[in-house]
């Protein structure tokens, strides 16, 4: 029971995870114009995401538009590109595949073992989807602060950490929870259960009524006749005859007398 409470809980880490990291995959707030020193046009903000850039004006909606070409992006960029949507599609399929594994569904019926095994195959996928979202955006963390700090750029080639950035941090983090709950309770739950046995719920089975016990009764001695012992044949003459007469000898009588 325990483990199918962990279970659910995994599982809605999880959503809140893919939700995250599919809105940061799509939000241009990737890299935000920073107004530092002689930069006083602060009425206009630019945006730069992984599929667009925006400008925002005072009072005027974003306007954005798409990049013309992959080519033209910064290699972190491109390679956010493809971890992001990796990310979304592990997290997504990992997700898929722990609903068959729950306890509380019947997809898989009197087998727990490949319950179990389910659940650990989709936790590390889920796992994977967090380190597919976490490299992207630390790398796009890491440009931005260095060229934040180089002195080669003017204060208006400069940017800050956009939303995204966050939102990708916090996704990742509820990813790993929720992909080391499924993976951990479940390799737990094998390790535990090894030594037990599996019977069948559809087994038939009879009760077993214990007989009363009944009182020793007394035997009845019986006198087995005994066996007469035979007379034995010697090669050696003896005179010493032992053995059972009807007719009393003569000797016997002598003896008698």
């Amino acid at each position: 029971m325990a483990n199918s409470a962990l279970e659910i809980v995994g599982v809605l880490l999880t959503i809140i995870g893919l939700i995250g990291a599919a809105a940061s995959t799509g939000m241009p707030m990737w890299r935000v114009t920073a107004f530092i020193g002689e930069n006083i046009i602060v009425f206009e903000t630019r945006y730069e995401g992984l599929w667009m850039n925006c400008f925002r004006q005072a009072d005027i909606r974003m306007q954005c538009k798409v990049y013309d070409s992959l080519l033209a992006l910064s290699p972190d960029l491109q390679a956010a590109r493809g971890l992001m949507c990796c990310a979304v599609a592990l997290a997504g399929l990992g997700l898929l595949i722990s609903v068959v594994g729950l306890q509380c569904t019947s997809c898989i019926q009197n087998n727990d073992r490949a319950k179990r095994l389910v659940l650990i195959i989709a936790g590390c996928m889920i796992l994977m989807s967090c380190i597919c979202v976490l490299i992207p955006v630390s790398w796009t963390g890491h440009v931005i602060i260095r060229d934040f700090y180089n002195p080669l750029l003017i204060d208006a080639q400069r940017r800050e950490l956009g939303e995204a950035l966050y939102i990708g941090w916090v996704s990742s983090a509820f990813l790993l929870a929720g992909g080391c709950m499924l993976t951990c309770c479940n390799i737990q739950s094998d390790e535990k259960g090894s030594e037990r046995y599996l019977y069948s719920r559809n087994s038939d089975y009879v009760t077993y009524t214990p007989q009363p016990l009944q009182p020793l009764q007394p035997q009845q001695l019986v006198m087995l006749p005994q066996a007469r012992p035979q007379p034995m044949l010697s090669r050696h003459p003896s005179t010493n005859y032992s053995y059972y007469s009807r007719h009393p000898s003569i000797r016997s009588g002598v003896a008698y007398l």
